[in-house]
């Protein structure tokens, strides 16, 4: 655990009890203070109160003699409306802030003096492959031997990892609704994968969205920035970040092209990641035989992963090795099973169409399972990506709808997993893949999109016997 520093018998308020709220309880009563915690369901205060927490609810006098109020990432504290317990606050002059910014606050102790190599934090956000990319560089960091946690949107509650030991690397995954409110943002590395469509309602469209991103880097001033310039977001970034050119503190990352004129690079093309830096080729790797990392998408978490190694001083060959011995995470492009030439990927975690159109990219002769709850701006746009879909099965409440938006692809509209995990393993045939990029939520059938891919993974795996 972190305990938390500068708040020593203050009283602090503590909004919504899930996984971040509880630990930032437990790190604040480590670090002396006195939490006071709310959530407005019965059976998350109970759970508060049987580890001796405090519960009151945050209105009127409770919240004016707070000295601070943590909240959760997904409680609203500007759009699509702010939380009131959050707007009361802001309206009494009560900081707002949430367990992120508590880390970067309390990670470093004085205990450092003591240490050999300074502790670093590799913080990566993005819209789609930063799970991936925080895994991937832990990942290879293990495989090396170097000291090192994964924690934040991925693995442990950032406050529930250890203190820092010795050359220590932390890994944090971000997303958007974590930088957006944290007032403290102050990692070593920063890493920025990508942008596209999501969470639009949350952040009041691509602008809020964009911006709650950026923050990572305008308000961290990170050491280095590593930036996926293949969207104008990122670029923009880049050229936000970078004197100029030659600025090797900037790391540009491509899949779409060649970025040989500038002061350090790192790029896919054809499956074959190259480093140049001032003009020259330092490093390559060929991802093509690398079975945790399929298609353009993967290939551009690599580059930024093999980006923050070098940044760490680790040579070419050993990420190379740590890369191929690298699993993949439960349901993104997951290999769940191979039989009879077919091939079953789970990646349910493709939740939005930009992230399913990457997932089509990596596979031919697909046998594809999608549909779910719709994400703003529907799916025609999965049309012009899937000229290697066989065939799609469509799932979900509204899977008719859906279906119809699929323009020139050959469509069943089976509803539910079991029936199109079925048809489909009826339908493939050798050299095929059966995949599950959904495009879509989870919510109108499954409790996660975890669950969802489970539940495809089980059924595969009985109807293969």
């Amino acid at each position: 655990m972190i305990p938390v520093q500068g708040y020593t018998g203050a009283r602090v308020g503590v909004l919504g009890l899930g996984r971040s709220g509880l630990s930032a309880a437990r790190a604040l009563k480590e670090g002396g203070a006195v939490p006071v915690c709310w959530d407005d369901n019965d059976a998350a205060r109970a759970k508060a109160e049987a580890e001796g927490f405090e519960t009151a609810k945050l209105t009127g006098a409770t919240l004016k003699d707070l000295a601070l109020l943590i909240t959760s990432p997904g409680i609203p504290h500007l759009y699509p409306t702010p939380n009131p317990v959050i707007k009361e606050a802001l309206q009494m002059g009560v900081p707002v802030d949430n367990d992120i910014s508590l880390f970067f606050r309390s990670f470093a102790t004085s205990e450092w003096d003591n240490l050999d190599v300074t502790p670093r934090v590799v913080a990566v956000t993005g819209s789609n492959g930063k799970s991936t990319t925080s895994a991937l560089i832990h990942h290879v960091l293990e495989h090396t031997g170097r000291a090192t946690q994964l924690a934040g949107n991925i693995g442990r509650g950032v406050l529930d990892i250890d203190p820092a030991i010795d050359g220590e690397v932390v890994v944090l995954e971000l997303s958007s609704y974590q930088t957006d409110l944290a007032r403290a943002l102050t990692p070593d590395i920063a890493v920025f994968t990508n942008l596209s469509p999501d969470h639009l309602d949350r952040h009041h469209g691509m602008g809020g969205y964009f911006a709650a991103k950026r923050r990572l880097f305008s308000e961290g001033g990170p050491e280095r920035a590593i930036i996926g310039v293949d969207e104008d977001e990122g670029l923009y970034l880049a050229g936000q970040m970078a004197e100029g050119p030659q600025d090797d503190r900037v790391i540009r990352v491509s899949v779409e092209r060649k970025l040989t004129d500038f002061g350090w690079t790192v790029f896919a093309k054809k499956g074959f990641l190259s480093e140049y830096r001032k003009g020259r080729q330092i490093g390559s790797i060929d991802l093509r035989a690398i079975k945790g990392l399929p298609g353009s998408h993967n290939h551009q978490n690599a580059c930024c992963a093999y980006a923050v190694c070098r940044t760490l001083g680790l040579a070419p060959r050993v990420i190379e090795a740590g890369f191929a011995s690298y699993p993949g995470l439960p349901h993104r492009s997951q290999i769940v099973a191979e039989a009879g030439g077919v091939t079953y990927v789970n990646d349910s975690k493709a939740t939005n169409v930009d992230s399913a159109v990457k997932a089509l990219g990596a596979f031919k002769k697909i046998r594809w399972i999608c549909g779910g709850l719709e994400k703003e701006g529907g799916v025609s746009a999965l049309s012009d990506a899937a000229s290697e879909v066989l065939k799609a099965y469509v799932i979900g409440r509204e899977a008719s709808g859906f279906a119809m938006q699929l323009a020139g692809v050959e469509t069943e509209v089976c509803t539910s997993m079991e029936v199109a995990v079925a048809r489909a393993m009826e339908d493939a045939g050798e050299g095929e893949t059966v995949l599950l990029a959904p495009a879509a939520a989870s919510f109108d059938q499954y409790d996660s999109f975890e669950k969802r891919g489970d539940h495809f993974a089980d059924l595969v795996k009985a109807g293969l016997g």
